[in-house]
């Protein structure tokens, strides 16, 4: 880097049970890299400044535990994950080679997850960093459908994540209506055909309300969703172009 070059920032969130190394290897006999693709480093040969930050959603119970015990007190996973990514932006913001205008997030599974739970609720302020923009990689769909269906197969009910249910989230917002806090910044979802999160109709009934949102705002070119014929997976393509569409100087 150039004396007093500032660059864009990627977050980059690893999911369920992973660590910020996870993101990084680029071993491909390591297994995490067949879901990451090492896209963290990657993103860094493409000239970005990368932050692989390590959220609780670690220790199988012992996460789990945290959630349950918080609900009572009116409080979820998320409570404490957003005021540390408030903590995280403005640390990014002292170093002087970070644009802290241009700070990105870009999470896969259960940092999918806090694509649309974490950035649409912590935007850029006059007197507090935030996130410009947010990639959600292999969660996007149609979460309450996923959370109370008993007959598909993807439906949490048949699954051991017990924590994941939100107290009274199917009356206040879907992911449409999440993403929609993220206005006017921009959007994107990176989605495999094969990934078992949900199935292609799903995703696209939810992500179809995102588009309707941003184009009748009229500004339809910030977001876009990626389809790749591939499994629960970093993809890397349009995600890259969408990243340095939206972070160039």
């Amino acid at each position: 880097m150039k004396k007093g070059e500032k660059r864009a920032v990627v977050v980059c969130q690893h999911g369920l049970e992973g660590t910020p190394m996870a993101t990084i290897t680029t071993d491909k006999k390591v297994r995490s890299y067949r879901a990451y693709k090492g896209y963290a480093t990657q993103l860094v040969k493409e000239g970005f400044i990368v932050y692989s930050p390590q959220n609780p959603y670690r220790g199988k119970d012992r996460f789990r535990l945290l959630q349950r015990k918080s609900n009572p007190l009116k409080r979820s996973l998320y409570s404490y994950i957003i005021p540390q990514h408030q903590q995280t932006l403005q640390w990014l913001a002292t170093l002087p080679h970070v644009d802290a205008k241009r700070i990105a997030f870009y999470g896969i599974s259960y940092g999918g997850k806090t694509a649309v739970r974490v950035p649409p609720f912590l935007p850029p302020r006059k007197d507090q960093p935030g996130y410009c923009l947010s990639i959600c990689s292999g969660d996007f769909n149609e979460w309450i459908k996923k959370c109370v269906s008993d007959e598909d197969k993807q439906s949490y009910l048949f699954h051991g994540e017990y924590e994941i249910w939100e107290w009274n989230m199917g009356h206040i917002a879907n992911y449409a209506e999440l993403t929609s806090l993220m206005t006017p910044r921009p959007f994107m979802v990176e989605r495999g055909h094969r990934d078992g999160v949900a199935p292609d109709e799903w995703v696209a009934w939810e992500y179809a309300k995102v588009r309707r949102h941003y184009d009748q705002l009229g500004i339809g070119d910030k977001t876009e969703i990626e389809w790749f014929n591939g499994p629960h997976t970093i993809n890397g393509k349009g995600t890259f172009k969408f990243l340095h569409k939206h972070l160039k100087q």
